[in-house]
């Protein structure tokens, strides 16, 4: 069974992250489906809103941190798909809608930035744990977050990474909805069909005036120069290493 599968109906793409044995972690091959789905909403007349959803307890992991402690030790893929997705997330000019449930680790919560309506599950709980993992913020997040939620809540997640649950994620402005877990799917696809009845062009207009693509797309080039870096710093292979021996790691 694939890991990332498209369903089309009504108008609405739906793009569901299937891994859940691994929490829903991300691979590079996941991000290049990721991708791909997003360039053929993107190409495609019949798609008018995208919908990310998740199967299982949680909606993401983050990345697949075995894939990141490969690429510490320069044994990553000679093409990082996930720099692909997230420029496609800038570049979509149709909606994007987001269902939540569970922990949304990392870019699981940071591609939330770039989607237009989020409807979280009364469970859900966001974490951005870069600091964490000795690295630092992408998708540009570090531009977006502060923007949405000002600089101390900003900053404590990306520097603390506590969890933020989801009524406070809603009050702070990064989620339209909170509901049931049963109702999770169901309202989202509500929302989406609304969206599609739009005038799709009206929409994308819209859409478009509400970002400085430009300037994101900038300040995302600049975290993944930094991000590539730190990866292979000393300090990221010290918290890969204490991760996979299940100990406190030792930055100092």
């Amino acid at each position: 069974m694939s890991e990332v599968t498209t369903e089309l109906s009504g108008g609405v793409l739906t793009v569901t992250i299937s891994r859940p044995d691994k929490k829903n972690a991300l691979t590079n091959a996941m991000y290049g489906a990721l991708a791909d789905a997003l360039e053929q909403a993107e190409a495609s007349a019949e798609v008018r809103v995208l919908v990310f959803q998740a199967e299982g307890e949680i909606f993401s992991a983050g990345n697949d941190l075995g894939e990141f402690a490969a690429q510490s030790r320069n044994e990553g893929p000679a093409v990082r798909q996930v720099e692909r997705f997230l420029r496609n997330l800038v570049a979509a000019s149709k909606p994007l809608i987001a269902a939540v449930q569970g922990k949304s680790v990392g870019v699981g919560t940071t591609m939330l930035l770039h989607c237009d309506l989020v409807i979280l599950a009364e469970d859900a709980q966001l974490l951005t744990p870069f600091v964490n993992l000795a690295l630092v913020p992408e998708a540009s997040s570090s531009l977006l977050m502060p923007l949405r939620i000002g600089h101390v809540r900003a900053f404590e997640m990306f520097a603390l990474g506590d969890p933020v649950n989801a009524d406070d994620a809603l009050a702070w402005g990064l989620a339209n909805r909170v509901v049931s877990r049963e109702q999770l799917h169901g309202e989202a696809r509500r929302y989406a069909l609304r969206l599609a009845e739009r005038p799709a062009g009206a929409v994308a207009l819209a859409k478009g005036l509400m970002r400085n693509t430009e300037q994101v797309l900038e300040q995302m080039e600049r975290e993944s120069r930094i991000f590539s870096a730190q990866l292979r710093s000393e300090e990221a292979k010290e918290a890969f290493s204490a991760f996979a021996e299940k100990r406190k790691p030792n930055f100092n």
